[in-house]
């Protein structure tokens, strides 16, 4: 990584979509409040895209649904962090940057690869 925070990387430039409550409802097929949550339960991450913007609020990043559901892989990995002290936030920021896994972790879990994305989270969380 470059050197800088996972908490101060701006995730709005991260992270191409993002879905409110009820469009991450939507695409999962479940109530805004069952998106909620699941964000509570660690299956997904949520976070405000741009902090102290008119109308922020809490966000989920499309890239985290896949097929109507999170993620394959996805929320063991957030418990992982979380469990080594990592906010969503932070999260979310190092599941958008471009490590050299090659690619982006959130590319690589999308693409069945997570294999190394988890020994990596592991690693980080210790």
């Amino acid at each position: 990584m470059d050197g800088q925070r996972l908490a101060d990387h701006d995730l709005a430039a991260l992270v191409p979509e993002w879905l409110d409550w009820s469009e991450a409802g939507q695409r999962l097929g479940v109530t805004p409040a069952k998106v909620r949550t699941m964000v509570r339960d660690h299956q997904l991450a949520a976070a405000v895209p741009t902090p102290g913007a008119p109308g922020a609020g809490l966000r989920v990043p499309a890239d985290l649904i896949q097929d109507g559901e999170p993620v394959k892989g996805l929320p063991g990995l957030i418990t992982v962090l979380h469990d080594g002290g990592y906010d969503d936030r932070e999260i979310i920021a190092w599941l958008f940057l471009d490590d050299d896994l090659p690619g982006r972790p959130i590319d690589a879990l999308r693409e069945n690869r997570g294999s190394e994305v988890k020994r990596r989270a592991q690693a980080m969380a210790i």
